[in-house]
């Protein structure tokens, strides 16, 4: 875990200030990682020290023996919000193949450790100090309350999902009290056997909380015309959802997005991806939000100017339709930003963010929208939508 050579001034301001995690008893080939950084530990490995204070992303994969292949398990993690000169103790639980934290809370023991630091420091990695700022651009919106807010009750982040069946059909009699197919028969058709295949769902406490996009677009008892506008311009489900879920705060969702983005980039959770997928379609397709929540917009586009430099161009290109969602989406957005009404600020600095994008991956924004624009269809009168 060699790092970079620093700063002498900025390494002795980390060791005095910095946080450490004292990580006992870890697997030698264990793969973990903190923040941009990944190592394979080996066997004097103890825990990390020298760590900025601040929100961090610490996760691990366990691997099998060498006789049994060397295989990597899937990546677990946890955001941290590490204080000056904090110590968190954690102790590696073989049977479930993760790091136990409440060492952290047994003041006793932490004390210890603490006395011991120095005798331990030759076995401490130092954080890597040479990815912080990338660290810290991809994080800077996300704070304590946010990442502890969406992040799992169970306190993981996991790469896969632990699913148990929706119904424990353990016996043939249960099966027939569902009017479900008996299993002691041959199945007759594909349909019939993935029938027969138990319903899955996310184990209670596993799912990671992030806020609901509303499944309706457009406010109840809305005409025919204010529907297909709601469908145009998404601002009022926007607002919905910075009411019901960052209504204080509502600059807060760009730190969910973050959120998002890391435990996808980082966490390899492909249903965090998916979400941001969705927030940014919300986002950039909002017209009406744009023209009223510039500061929102502003932190969005060096959001974005971040996040876009660690995915490769053609990484989301449908492979189907060789439809790439992001400029699609991206074009609502520069379109919308360059309408009356939008701060000059904003409608300036999406101008410099287009020539960017388009420099750097060579996208093209300006291909004519009327083509596939909507149209307005007036219902005759007393024919209504459900």
């Amino acid at each position: 875990m060699a790092g970079a050579d620093m700063d002498p001034e900025v390494a002795l301001g980390l060791f005095e200030e910095g946080a450490t995690l004292v990580l006992l008893g870890v697997p030698e080939g264990t793969e973990l990682g903190i923040d941009y950084k990944s190592w394979q530990v080996g066997p004097r490995f103890r825990g990390v020290k020298m760590i900025p204070p601040g929100i961090h992303f610490l996760y691990y994969s366990s691997v099998s023996s060498r006789s049994s292949g060397g295989e990597i398990g899937p990546r677990k993690g946890l955001f941290l919000s590490l204080k000056p000169r904090e110590l968190i103790l954690a102790h590696w639980d073989i049977k479930e193949e993760d790091l136990d934290f409440s060492a952290s809370e047994n003041l006793e023991e932490v004390s210890r450790v603490k006395a011991g630091l120095c005798e331990l420091d030759s076995y401490l990695g130092p954080y890597p100090y040479e990815t912080l700022r990338k660290w810290v651009s991809l994080t800077d919106k996300l704070n304590q309350e946010v990442a502890a807010a969406l992040q799992p009750l169970s306190g993981r982040v996991c790469a896969f999902s632990d699913v148990v069946p929706e119904l424990q059909l353990t016996h043939t009699k249960d099966r027939v009290e569902q009017n479900l197919p008996r299993n002691d028969t041959q199945c007759q058709t594909m349909k019939e056997g993935l029938d027969r295949l138990p319903r899955m769902k996310q184990r209670e406490g596993t799912e990671l909380r992030f806020s609901q996009i509303p499944k309706q677009m457009y406010p109840a008892g809305a005409t025919p015309a204010q529907i297909t506008q709601c469908s145009m311009d998404l601002s009022y489900a926007l607002s919905c959802l910075l009411e019901n879920y960052h209504k204080e705060h509502p600059l807060n969702v760009l730190g969910e997005l973050q959120f998002a983005f890391v435990c996808f980039l980082i966490g390899n959770v492909y249903e965090a991806f998916e979400h941001w997928k969705s927030l940014l379609t919300l986002l950039c397709k909002s017209e009406e939000a744009m023209k009223e929540r510039k500061d929102l917009y502003l932190g969005l586009i060096t959001v974005l100017y971040h996040q876009l430099g660690e995915i490769p161009p053609d990484f989301f290109v449908d492979i189907v339709s060789q439809n790439n969602f992001l400029t699609s989406t991206l074009q609502d957005f520069f379109q919308f930003a360059g309408g009356p009404g939008v701060d000059k600020a904003l409608r300036k600095r999406a101008e410099k963010f287009k020539a960017h994008l388009t420099k750097k991956f060579r996208w093209d924004f300006d291909v004519d929208l009327d083509d596939c624009a909507p149209v307005v269809v007036e219902l005759p009168e007393g024919v209504t939508l459900d």
